[in-house]
């Protein structure tokens, strides 16, 4: 009887807990998806995507991510040069007619606070790679419609190898294996519709 009620009190504790983590979606307006890239050794391309969904869940009281997913459109990339951005659309890199979407799901979160780990799966050109995002909570706010506002920022990194983007030995000579994420996340409680930035 000890047990069952022990059980009891237990499932109900567990069901509270995750009764707080709430559905966000990405604000598009206000999110930055950047990364930059070293060019011919000592310089460093910035760029970020101007298209993409996405949602998260938390549990803001005790600032803990439990979920987070989006999908990016690949041809939204911007460099800011169009001769590079279109090269950078073409099939030596992330081929956008053939694989017009850039996905990531979270499979595992740990932390919460000033110290969130995000382990997830990417897929660029139908290649799925296992990468870690590290991160924190900024702020929350309520926003002038009524909604309920949450930020937070991750960075990481990936490689050019892992997915297939340029494997030409000139294009190795000139671009940097290593490419740096850097995510500036706002989402709302709203429902958003997808924007460029």
């Amino acid at each position: 009887m000890k047990k069952q009620i022990f059980l009891l009190l237990l499932a109900i504790v567990l069901t509270t807990a995750t009764s707080f983590a709430e559905t966000f979606q990405i604000d598009p307006a206000r999110t930055h998806i950047n990364f930059s890239i070293k060019h011919l050794v000592i310089l460093t391309v910035h760029g970020h995507f101007k298209n993409f969904t996405g949602s998260i869940q938390a549990d803001l009281r005790n600032q803990v991510l439990t979920e987070a997913k989006a999908t990016i459109l690949a041809t939204s990339i911007n460099t800011n040069l169009e001769k590079r951005d279109k090269y950078l659309r073409n099939q030596d890199f992330l081929d956008v007619d053939r694989y017009p979407e850039i996905t990531f799901k979270s499979k595992k979160i740990t932390g919460g606070g000033d110290d969130i780990t995000v382990i997830g799966d990417l897929t660029i050109k139908e290649i799925t790679k296992e990468i870690t995002l590290t991160g924190h909570f900024l702020k929350e706010k309520d926003g002038s419609q009524g909604e309920f506002r949450a930020s937070f920022t991750a960075n990481g990194m990936i490689t050019r190898d892992d997915f297939v983007l340029n494997q030409k030995t000139s294009t190795k000579v000139m671009l940097g294996n290593e490419i740096k994420i850097e995510l500036n996340i706002v989402t709302t409680t709203q429902q958003m519709t997808n924007q460029s930035n």
